[in-house]
């Protein structure tokens, strides 16, 4: 892996979720909290317009490179340049020599 292609500061998020001892949600339980900052090379791979529930949106893959990391979730999200992606599939390097990470991702976007 090069380096010098990594040149975009992204941000991996995960929902927080708790209860108290009644079963209740505590403070913050829904809200996202950072995981880890790292340096990433985006991707697009394509992009689609559709309509769904009468409005417009317009939907973009990306495919984010980044050193090989474990624990990184499909449930996690990512923020890059103040743009939210939804993880969709976490892969492996092809190699399998465990160099880096692949994420692919979503970025849903309402169209007015």
């Amino acid at each position: 892996m090069n380096p010098a292609k990594l040149n975009k500061r992204i941000t991996l998020q995960k929902k927080v979720t708790g209860e108290d001892n009644s079963g209740y949600p505590t403070p913050g339980a829904g809200e996202w909290e950072e995981v880890i900052s790292i340096y990433a090379s985006r991707k697009p791979i394509r992009g689609r317009e559709f309509f769904a529930a009468a409005a417009a949106q317009a939907e973009n893959t990306v495919r984010f490179e980044i050193r090989y990391r474990s624990g990184i979730t499909p449930d996690m999200r990512l923020v890059c340049e103040g743009r939210i992606y939804n993880i969709t599939a976490v892969l492996d390097d092809v190699y399998g020599d465990r160099t880096e990470t692949h994420l692919m991702t979503t970025e849903v976007l309402q169209n007015g």
